[in-house]
C-alpha cells in the first residue's frame, strides 16, 4: 500500500494537468485584442542612434520598417532617425549600412548625423553618406521633436 501511494498522486496530478482549463474571461478578451487603434491622422517617431554596435543598428533599422509597415500607421507616420556619438561611424562613407539607410530614404525617412559629434570626432560633412542630413545637435534635434510631440525611440 505505501509503494502505491506516490504512484496514486503521480497518477491524479497528471490527470488534471491533462484536464484542459477554461480560460478566464480576462484571458480571452487579452486574446481578442489586436492593437491601439491609430485614430489620428499623423503621428511622428524620431529614433535616436548613439551606437555603432551591430546589432542594435540593425535592429533600429528593422525597427523603423516595421512601423513604415504597420497598416494601422500606413501614410500616417513620418520618421526621423538622429545620430550622434558613437552613432556616427554609422553614417560616414564606407558604412555598411549604406544601402538600408538609402531604402529608409526612399520611404520618408529623413536621416540626420550631430554636427557636435562631427566635431568631436574630427570629422567633416564631407566624410558623410552623401545623402546625411546634419543637425545642430543630435540632443537638441530630440529636445525640438519630443516639445514637438514626436515619440523618441531608443532601440
Amino acid at each position: 500500500m505505501r509503494k502505491l501511494f506516490p504512484l496514486f498522486i503521480l497518477l491524479l496530478a497528471l490527470g488534471a494537468c491533462s484536464q484542459k482549463i477554461k480560460p478566464s474571461a480576462v484571458e480571452v478578451e487579452n486574446q481578442k485584442f489586436e492593437g491601439a487603434v491609430a485614430g489620428r491622422e499623423n503621428y511622428y517617431a524620431i529614433y535616436q542612434l548613439d551606437t555603432d554596435e551591430p546589432k542594435t543598428v540593425e535592429k533600429a533599422i528593422r525597427n523603423i520598417n516595421n512601423a513604415l509597415t504597420d497598416p494601422r500607421l500606413t501614410g500616417k507616420v513620418k520618421i526621423e532617425m538622429v545620430a550622434f556619438s558613437a552613432g556616427t561611424k554609422v553614417m560616414l562613407k564606407g558604412s555598411i549600412y549604406e544601402a538600408a539607410l538609402k531604402d529608409l530614404l526612399k520611404k520618408g525617412v529623413i536621416i540626420v548625423q550631430c554636427n557636435n559629434s562631427l566635431a568631436e570626432q574630427g570629422l567633416n560633412r564631407n566624410q558623410l553618406l552623401s545623402f546625411i542630413g546634419v543637425v545642430p545637435s543630435g540632443n537638441g534635434e530630440l529636445i525640438i521633436r519630443n516639445a514637438q510631440g514626436w515619440a523618441i525611440i531608443k532601440p
